[in-house]
Order: C-alpha cells, then sequence, then structure tokens
C-alpha cells in the first residue's frame, strides 16, 4: 500500500512596499557598510508602515496563493507569529474573515518565537493525514523589531508567509522522521508589554549551532541521510551570515563536490531574505521560497533539508522532497518584480515609520491613503482593530 503525500502545495510571500538600504542605515549609524553587507549578510530591510501589521501582511500574501476552490477546502487556520495583536483572539480569525473563509473551520495562533511556523506546518501535516481531503492555511507573519540604534537594529525586518499543506502536495512531500530538542534558554525574549525583543545576540548565535549540531546528529542517526543525499539545505535566518555559519558547520569534513553543491544552493535560498531581514517565523520558509524561485540548478526528486530555530530555546531538521512540476505552487507570482518595484525610504523616513507602530492604543484613527495594498489596518476603537480589504 503506497502512503499518501502530504505537504506543502502552495506557497506565498508578502512584504512591506517600502525598504531601508544597509548602507544607508551603516553611514548613518557612522559604521562600515560592510559590516551590514557582509558581516551579517543583509542588503536592505524591510520598513513596514504603520498600516501594516501581521493581519494584512499574511492576507496579502495567501491571497496570492488560494483560490476559491481552496477556499472551500480549508478547514484549518494556523497562524505562526510573534507579533501577536491579542493576548486571547487569534491573528488566524482576523485572516480567515479578511480572505473570506467559509466559517466551518478551526483557527488558532501558535508561538514558539521563530520556530513557530514549523510546529504550524507539523500540526497541518497531522491534521491532513487524518483528513486527506482538507486543506490547511499555514501562516508565519512578523514585524521583526528591536529598536532604533540598538545591537539588533540591523537585523530588523518582516513579512509573511503563507503555505497551503495538502495531501498530494505540489511543491514538497515532508518526510518522516524529524529531529527536534529544546532547552529553557534566555537567548530572546519579550516580556508581555514589550513591543520591542530583548537579545543576547552573541549567545544566540552560539546557541543556534549548539542546537543545529544537535538535530543534524539525531536526523542521521534515525535516517542515515549523507550530505550527497541532499540537494540543498536551509536555515532559518535571522540575518543570512547566521545560516552560512550553520552551513559551514555542516560542511566541515564535506567533500568539495558536496560542498559547492550545497553552497551554491545556500546562495540562491537567500537572496530574498537579504532583501527583506528577518521575518522571524516565516525566515526559514522565505529562504526556500527563493530557493525553488532563483536556482537554476535544483531539481524535482531532490531531497531538501530544513532547519527550524526558535530562541528560548526549540530546534528541529526535517526533510522534504521536491515534486514534478514544483513551480505550479507558486500561482504565477513574480516575487522579483514585487521586490523590486518597493520604494527606498531614508533613516529619518524609517524611524518616523517605526515610532509610528500602534501598541495598546484604545483608540486611533490611521491616515492609510498613502498604503495601496489590498489590505490595511485603519486604526483601533476601544482596542478592536479595524481592518479594510480592498
Amino acid at each position: 500500500m503506497e502512503l499518501m503525500k502530504i505537504g506543502i502545495d502552495k506557497i506565498g510571500f508578502a512584504t512591506s512596499d517600502l525598504y531601508l538600504d544597509m548602507v544607508d542605515l551603516a553611514n548613518a549609524r557612522q559604521e562600515d557598510p560592510n559590516k551590514y553587507l557582509i558581516g551579517i549578510g543583509q542588503a536592505k530591510m524591510a520598513v513596514i508602515r504603520p498600516t501594516q501589521d501581521v493581519v494584512t501582511m499574511a492576507a496579502t500574501a495567501a491571497k496570492r496563493i488560494i483560490s476559491e476552490e481552496d477556499k472551500k477546502n480549508i478547514s484549518y487556520v494556523i497562524f505562526a507569529t510573534e507579533s501577536g495583536i491579542d493576548n486571547s483572539k487569534s491573528a488566524a480569525v482576523y485572516l480567515a474573515d479578511l480572505l473570506g473563509i467559509l466559517p466551518n473551520v478551526r483557527t488558532i495562533e501558535v508561538k514558539q518565537a521563530c520556530y513557530g511556523a514549523t510546529a504550524a506546518l507539523q500540526l497541518a501535516k497531522g491534521y491532513i493525514a487524518l483528513n486527506p481531503e482538507s486543506k490547511v492555511l499555514v501562516i508565519g507573519a512578523d514585524n521583526a523589531r528591536y529598536g532604533i540604534k540598538t545591537p539588533g537594529e540591523p537585523t530588523q525586518g518582516g513579512g509573511a508567509i503563507a503555505m497551503l499543506v495538502s495531501s498530494n502536495p505540489k511543491i514538497l512531500e515532508l518526510e518522516n522522521p524529524t529531529a527536534a530538542y529544546a532547552e529553557n534558554i534566555m537567548d530572546f525574549w519579550r516580556p508581555l508589554g514589550h513591543s520591542k525583543a530583548l537579545v543576547d545576540g552573541k549567545y544566540s548565535s552560539g546557541i543556534y549551532l549548539d542546537f543545529l549540531r544537535n538535530v543534524w546528529d539525531e536526523q542521521f542517526k534515525k535516517t542515515g541521510f549523507k550530505l550527497q543525499d541532499y540537494g540543498a539545505l536551509l536555515f532559518h535566518l535571522p540575518y543570512t551570515k547566521m545560516g552560512l555559519k550553520g552551513l559551514r558547520q555542516i560542511l566541515q569534513d564535506a567533500s568539495v563536490d558536496d560542498s559547492t553543491r550545497l553552497t551554491r544552493e545556500f546562495e540562491y535560498a537567500r537572496q530574498f531574505n537579504r532583501e527583506v531581514g528577518n521575518l522571524y517565523t516565516g525566515s526559514l520558509y522565505l529562504s526556500f521560497l527563493s530557493l525553488i524561485v532563483n536556482s537554476d540548478s535544483i531539481r524535482s526528486g531532490q531531497r531538501i533539508g530544513l532547519f527550524s530555530y526558535g530562541s528560548g530555546a526549540q530546534a528541529e531538521f526535517f526533510t522534504g522532497i521536491l515534486q514534478p512540476n514544483y513551480q505550479e505552487g507558486l500561482a504565477g507570482v513574480d516575487y522579483q518584480s514585487i521586490l523590486n518595484k518597493r520604494q527606498a525610504v531614508s533613516v529619518s523616513e524609517y524611524e518616523k515609520f517605526f515610532e509610528s507602530h500602534i501598541f495598546d492604543i484604545e483608540n486611533i484613527e490611521l491616515d492609510y491613503q498613502e498604503d495601496n495594498s489590498d489590505f490595511l489596518l485603519m486604526g483601533v476603537q476601544d482596542y478592536k482593530r479595524k481592518y479594510l480589504g480592498r
């Protein structure tokens, strides 16, 4: 009996229409631009308008991939974020309403730092195993904020990844088993009432590599997969140099062929992340999207390895098989063109936008006339967020 395939059927992405050039930020902070361009591996940083939040960006990403027929079959919406807009009500229920998904649906929000979307993906996989005719909409959306003139400032960013999970997926079949590892570690956190994250950067980077070594070794024990069995290795990218450090750790004893192949695919996979910055929960999956959009050497049938990490800390390494005609799962969207059409802002404009985001405000009307997005945050009335879908 042939086992049912379950995995990513479609994938979509959305970010702000504004960006800050990292050279401009470096000059304003009196830093060598190469500290940002090479040292952390970032070229641009998404600048999120006050009229955009995780719900609106998620709605835009999802709208790009889901059809009216998909909406009829979606029976679960799982929204992963660490930029939640309510401590009780899930972002998923707002999203389902904006998208016009039928009301006979489950809507939940999940959280574990940047690992959240992987937890959502695994939940979706288990649900489809029991309900093979259904589809699950998985979201990873965040606005990464550390603060102006803080050490983490150049690793900010934001956006949303939307994934439709189903049986017989078009893009990636998820394999078993996976390797997971967790410890209670204070490398990154955001206490209640804080709009900006707190982080011990150097410590967190070390934990990332320690957890990668642990789950890589565990996955090998479970599967026996060697470097030659992978077409590409993907990483959570809080900044793209972090993933490069992880890849180099894995490739320490690699053959020239394996090292050349996996390094080449990693460069394709980090292209979009270099242009956007940190997506937190969506970071790993933006890297996957970047790989399948930009690589001219990746092939269907190849195995993709994915390392997911969320501070605090949780890690998982899992694999998937790239499916025939996987490009169909992109729904014909030209993401490079979308990124190229963004508008640059100055450092002072970025700082103004950063300080204008609303948190814990009872009443406010936002000026959304300059925002041409399909979905907008109009303001707050009696602590109730008001959204507009066009």
